[in-house]
C-alpha cells in the first residue's frame, strides 16, 4: 500500500471517529507501553491492579499497554473477574445509591458531556454490578493514581478513548488486588 492510501485510511478512521464521538488517541499523559507476562493473561486482556493503581491491556507481541488510573477507596475495592458489557461515548451518568448517600446533593441525572459529569468522555460498564471504567472530569483528573472512587475505575478522557478503541463487549477483566 502507498503512503498517500495509508494516509487518506488514517485520515478516514480519525473522521469515523470525530463522527461516533470519539477523538482519535492522542499523546496521553499516563500510558506507556511495558514487557507484559502473566498466566491468566491472554491478549486482549484487561488487567487492573488495584494496588499498582494501574490498567493493564494485554497486547498478543507479550506487551501491554499501562495506564495509570484511580481505583476504589480502600473500603469500596473489589476483585475477581467479569467481562465488558457496554461501550458509551459521553454517556449521561445516575449517581448509584451508595453516591447518593455520600452526596445527598447531586442531580437525579448529570447528562452526557456536561463538563462536571464524572464519566467524561467514555465507559465501559462492567458486568455483575454498577461499575464502569471511564473518563474523568476536568476536576477528577488530579484523582488518577489515587484510591478515589466509589468502585470504579477512573482514567484520563485520552487514556479512555485509546482503550475504547482497542476493546468491544465480551472483552475479559480481571481486577487482582
Amino acid at each position: 500500500m502507498g503512503t498517500g492510501v495509508i494516509r487518506r485510511l488514517a485520515a478516514a478512521a480519525v473522521g469515523a471517529c470525530a463522527l461516533a464521538g470519539i477523538a482519535a488517541p492522542g499523546a496521553a499523559e499516563a500510558r506507556d507501553v511495558i514487557r507484559f507476562t502473566a498466566s491468566s493473561a491472554e491478549p486482549g486482556t484487561i488487567i487492573i491492579r488495584n494496588s499498582e493503581r494501574r490498567l493493564y491491556f494485554v497486547q498478543a507481541d507479550g506487551t501491554a499497554i499501562r495506564y495509570r488510573i484511580a481505583v476504589g477507596r480502600p473500603s469500596e475495592q473489589w476483585l475477581g473477574e467479569t467481562v465488558v458489557n457496554g461501550r458509551h461515548v459521553r454517556p449521561a451518568w445516575s449517581p448509584p445509591a451508595v453516591v447518593r448517600r455520600s452526596n445527598p446533593a447531586l442531580p437525579d441525572v448529570i447528562p452526557g458531556g456536561a463538563p462536571n459529569n464524572p464519566m467524561g468522555e467514555g465507559a465501559l460498564t462492567l458486568a455483575g454490578g454498577e461499575y464502569a471504567i471511564h473518563g474523568t472530569s476536568a476536576g477528577m483528573r488530579r484523582s488518577i493514581g489515587t484510591a478515589a472512587s466509589f468502585g470504579c475505575f477512573r482514567m484520563l478522557n485520552e487514556d479512555v478513548v485509546d482503550l475504547m478503541n482497542r476493546v468491544g463487549v465480551g472483552t475479559r477483566v480481571v481486577v487482582t488486588r
